[in-house]
């Protein structure tokens, strides 16, 4: 069993631990520990911590993004 990362959460670190088993390739056991650290959203946290954005930035976002994803379904269901 080995540990790849170390992440923060709430202040609190936790490890991103990955099995491996006798005679796994380790190429498969570097997907796995990716995949899960995509999962965790770490580098997206950093990333939106670069800069400050505005609640009323994000908030038009949000209702942007809603509205398209309506009209999206409006589309299909027209269909």
């Amino acid at each position: 069993m080995f540990t790849f990362a170390a992440l923060t959460r709430g202040g609190v670190y936790i490890m991103l631990i990955i099995p491996i088993k006798d005679g796994e390739n380790i190429d498969r056991a570097l997907k796995r520990y990716k995949r899960k650290f995509d999962k965790t959203g770490t580098v997206r946290q950093l990333r939106a911590r670069t800069a400050f954005i505005k609640p009323s930035v994000t908030n038009r976002a949000k209702i942007q993004k809603a509205a398209y994803i309506q009209n999206m379904r409006d589309n299909i269901e027209n269909s």
